[in-house]
């Protein structure tokens, strides 16, 4: 099941530097951001037979849908807050804002047959 984990962030009057290290339960093996969404489009869409993700909005807000035993909703909207994403946890991202950008780190190169689309009913 989908879960956050808090960043460790250093702040002073130079700004605040966050690290993602040793925190995830993976290896990350691709590295990708989503920006210049519409604010109507839906994102994602899918499961993963394999890959774990993690996910930090670096810049504005998005909210991503998990359905899976229970329906959870998370709104990403801080560089130091980061959503980790099971295999089995099938998710929408939706309602970005202006400006949003959303980074994905995952623990598998991209393979076109690890996505799994069937919404669970």
């Amino acid at each position: 099941m989908a879960y956050t984990v808090e960043l460790p962030t250093i702040t002073d009057d130079r700004g605040s530097l966050t690290v993602i290290e040793k925190l995830l339960p993976f290896e990350i093996k691709r590295v990708y951001y989503v920006y210049n969404v519409p604010g109507e489009a839906l994102r994602a869409g899918h499961r993963h037979r394999k890959a774990l993700s993690a996910l930090v909005s670096l810049n504005g807000t998005c909210v991503v849908k998990v359905f899976g035993f229970a329906e959870q909703h998370f709104v990403l909207d801080r560089p130091d807050s980061c959503l980790v994403l099971l295999p089995e946890d099938w998710h929408e991202i939706a309602d970005f804002s202006g400006g949003a950008i959303l980074l994905v780190l995952s623990s598998e190169y991209y393979d076109p047959t690890d996505y799994v689309y069937e919404k669970p009913e």
